[in-house]
C-alpha cells in the first residue's frame, strides 16, 4: 500500500499539510504488519501557498494532526494550524477529512472530503475556501510514478473551483529502506475563483477582521473595494511545482523535510473601482519539517 502517495495526492491542492501527509508512506512500510493504524503528526510549515498564491505577509504554522486509516480503506483525519512567527499568534485552521482508498500492483487510488474552518481574520490565500472533494489515480510505471488528480473547491461567496494536477515522481530507498528521496515534479490547472474572494476579502485593504497582513495588490482602507479577477471563470495552468522530500524513520518514528519551489502561472488582472492591476507572480521557495509517530490498531489476521 503506497500510502505516501494516496495521502499527498488526496490532498494535493492544500499544499500546507502536503508534507506532514507524506509521512504516511514511511509509517505504512514499517508497519507491514499491521491493516490499521493511528497517525499523530506535528510538522512546521515557513508559508502557506496554496496553487502558487500566497499573502505579502508570511503566514508560518505549526500544525499537529491526528488520523486513522482502517484496513477498509476508509480514513479519518484531523489537523489544526497555529499560526506563528507574527504578532497574531493563533489558530488560524481547523480542518477534517474523510475519505477512502483502493490499493493494486500497479494501480492505486482514492476520494476524500474535507472541511476547513478558517479564522475569521485569516489572510491565507486559501481561507475563502469551505470544503473540497479530491479524487486521484496513481499508476506505477517502475521507473517512475505517474498521477492524476481532481478536485472541486466550495468557496465562501463565490463560485466553486475546479482544479486538476499531474505529477510525476520517483522514490530512491537507502538499502534498509530507513532513508528515502522522493524527487517530484507537479503541474496544476483550475480556475481562481478562491483566489478573487481572497482579493475581495483580505489582499486589498478589505481584511475579514482585524488581521496584520495588508498586501501588496493596494493601498489598505476603510472601505471596502470590489474586487474582480478578469481571469476567474477560466481554465488556466496555475502551478509547476518541484519538490524533494526526505524521510527517515527509527522504529515507530517518521521525520521528514520537504523543501518545494513553486512556480505560479497566468497572472490575474485584478479589477477594482479604481484601478486596473496586472499581478506580478514571483516564484516562492517554502518548505517544512516534521515528526510523525504511529500507533497499531488491529494486526493482520495470522
Amino acid at each position: 500500500m503506497k500510502t505516501w502517495h494516496i495521502y499527498s495526492f488526496v490532498l494535493f491542492c492544500m499544499p500546507l499539510f502536503l508534507m506532514a501527509q507524506n509521512n504516511k508512506k514511511s509509517a505504512e512500510e514499517i508497519s507491514d504488519n499491521t491493516e490499521s493504524y493511528i497517525l499523530t503528526d506535528i510538522s512546521y510549515i515557513n508559508d502557506a501557498v496554496f496553487m502558487g498564491r500566497r499573502d505579502s505577509i508570511a503566514a508560518p504554522y505549526i500544525f499537529p494532526s491526528i488520523g486513522y486509516y482502517d484496513k477498509s480503506g476508509f480514513f479519518v483525519d484531523a489537523s489544526l494550524s497555529y499560526l506563528v512567527g507574527t504578532e497574531e499568534n493563533r489558530i488560524d485552521l481547523f480542518l477534517t477529512s474523510l475519505g477512502y482508498t483502493f490499493n493494486g500492483e500497479k494501480l492505486n487510488g482514492g476520494i476524500s472530503g474535507t472541511a476547513y474552518f478558517f479564522n475569521e481574520d485569516s489572510y491565507n490565500a486559501k481561507s475563502s475556501v469551505l470544503g473540497d472533494i479530491s479524487a486521484f489515480l496513481s499508476y506505477d510505471l517502475n521507473v517512475l510514478e505517474v498521477s492524476a488528480m481532481g478536485s472541486t473547491y466550495f468557496n465562501d461567496g463565490s463560485s466553486t473551483d475546479i482544479f486538476v494536477g499531474l505529477m510525476l515522481d520517483r522514490v530512491f530507498y537507502s538499502n534498509d529502506k530507513s532513508f528515502l528521496i522522493d524527487p517530484s515534479i507537479s503541474v496544476y490547472a483550475g480556475s481562481q475563483y478562491f483566489y478573487q474572494e481572497y482579493y475581495s476579502t483580505s489582499r486589498l485593504g478589505n481584511r475579514k477582521g482585524q488581521g496584520q497582513g495588508q498586501g501588496t495588490g493596494g493601498s489598505a482602507s476603510n472601505a471596502a473595494n470590489t474586487v474582480e479577477i478578469q481571469e476567474a471563470s477560466e481554465f488556466n495552468i496555475l502551478n509547476v511545482e518541484i519538490s524533494l522530500p526526505l524521510q527517515y524513520y527509527h522504529k515507530q518514528f517518521v521525520f521528514s523535510f520537504t523543501p518545494v519551489l513553486a512556480i505560479p502561472q497566468s497572472s490575474a488582472t485584478i479589477t477594482t473601482e479604481d484601478t486596473v492591476i496586472k499581478e506580478d507572480l514571483e516564484s516562492k521557495f517554502y518548505f517544512s519539517a516534521g515528526i510523525s509517530y504511529w500507533f497499531i490498531a488491529k494486526k493482520k489476521s495470522q
